[in-house]
């Protein structure tokens, strides 16, 4: 996993000192001041949800990203978590314990790194497809059991709790959505810093060197079993965090929340975002929310553009996000960013076309399948009004689609040649 954070050359110390810990600085100033700047509850709500999938993407990609064990079943730990979590807030709300909110995600990590250990010390003696088979099963059997048990995981309607029952610290009973806001903002904050300082230990580099080469890691004499046994625990406790943040931000947990659909979503989060990055599970939780929340308003078809966007992802940007951004950095560094801008323009033209035309397909085959008997052929997409079941659509929409292809494969070179001039251009030249 790259680090992120700029490598500060030796000289200044006061501007090595910002640029090493300068980020940290920006995303706590942002997340100060966000709140101003989105005052609506719907907004306060959705940045919740982010920081709570940032901590718990962040976790998944400690096994993935750092470690290389693809786990289809995190869920486990996020939602164990999130039901001690709630489970906690109704016993200290009726006064059994003297806890204040603030303190009940360490009762979430605390399930998770407990479960950590439990299924990690099974499952880690495996790596690769015999893990990833492993934590697939330990996922099925927990969700299958959280409509078993009633009597912890409450079946399908779940379980309860109001969080403005529990102590209140220092006056502040967190009841208004902004009192939440920044109490999971801070716990994201330091989560955050928590996680990324574990990637500079030498425990972190190892995890580095288990992904890349389990066999040289074994000849220098580490225990390539017992270093992804400790990441396993470690994510576990940090997804459990997030689980406990979330049953104080809904006040319920229930067995979506534990559910393969919640494991294979944050797969997609930090895949998207990209594994290869710190930041990656960071941008992927952002802008898998964004879907989530504004996406599903728009239309109903909406997790289709959500598999759609992960599989381009995978086929042409494995690197994810962070990866593309990555990619630009030499440019930004070299100053020669903006000599790809009218490439990239050109490339615009062929991508919209492509969209254009996918969206159009997509919405008028989703109409015609689940729209059409209720509300009849006619639609209206991108302000035109037309009938569904004409051939002309379906036309217009593969002939976008077609020439945003065709256009892109021509254009594509070129692009190419405009990316390798400004970051070799003057290597070349010499």
């Amino acid at each position: 996993m790259t680090d992120t954070t700029l490598t500060a050359p030796r000289g200044n110390p006061a501007l090595d000192l910002l640029r090493r810990y300068g980020i940290w600085v920006i995303a706590l100033i942002v997340m100060l001041v966000l709140p101003k700047i989105f005052t609506s509850g719907a907004a306060l709500t959705t940045m919740c949800l982010m920081g709570i999938m940032i901590v718990f993407s962040l976790a998944y990609n400690m096994l993935l990203g750092q470690t290389g064990m693809l786990s289809f079943g995190h869920a486990v730990y996020y939602g164990l978590g999130g039901f001690l979590a709630v489970h906690a807030m109704n016993v200290i709300s009726a006064g059994k314990l003297p806890i204040p909110l603030p303190v009940v995600p360490l009762v979430g990590g605390l399930m998770g790194l407990i479960f950590g250990f439990i299924f990690g010390a099974v499952s880690t003696r495996r790596a690769g497809t015999v893990f990833a088979m492993i934590s697939l099963g330990l996922g099925e059997l927990i969700a299958s059991l959280s409509l078993i048990l009633r009597g912890f995981f409450g079946g399908e309607e779940g379980i309860n709790a109001n969080r403005t029952k529990m102590l209140s610290l220092w006056g502040v009973r967190f009841g208004p959505q902004i009192e939440v806001y920044y109490l999971i903002a801070s716990w994201c904050f330091v989560c955050m810093i928590a996680m990324y300082a574990f990637t500079r230990t030498p425990l972190g580099r190892m995890c580095n060197a288990v992904r890349d080469n389990p066999e040289r890691a074994e000849f220098v004499g580490y225990s390539t079993q017992m270093v992804r046994f400790i990441t396993f625990c470690i994510s576990g406790f940090f997804a459990g965090i997030a689980g406990g943040l979330a049953a104080i931000n809904f006040e319920l947990m229930n067995a979506v929340n534990i559910s393969g659909a919640q494991s294979g979503s944050v797969l997609l989060m930090a895949y998207i975002g990209g594994i290869g990055h710190f930041m990656g599970p960071v941008l992927g939780a952002v802008l898998v929310v964004l879907l989530q929340v504004f996406l599903s308003d728009l239309t109903g078809a909406w997790m289709l553009y959500f598999g759609l966007i992960f599989i381009m992802m995978v086929m042409f940007a494995p690197g994810g996000i962070a990866g593309l951004i990555m990619l630009h950095l030499p440019l930004w560094q070299r100053g020669t960013l903006l000599q790809i801008v009218p490439a990239y323009a050109v490339m615009l033209v062929p991508a919209l076309m492509g969209v254009a035309g996918a969206v159009a397909l997509i919405e008028t085959a989703h109409h015609q399948l689940v729209k059409t008997g209720t509300e009849g052929p006619a639609m209206k997409l991108f302000g035109i009004a037309y009938n569904s079941n004409t051939v002309l659509p379906w036309i217009v929409a593969l002939a976008l689609i077609g020439g945003g292809v065709v256009l892109g494969k021509l254009w594509g070179p070129h692009m190419a040649d405009a990316y390798s001039n400004a970051a070799h251009g003057k290597e070349a030249s010499k």
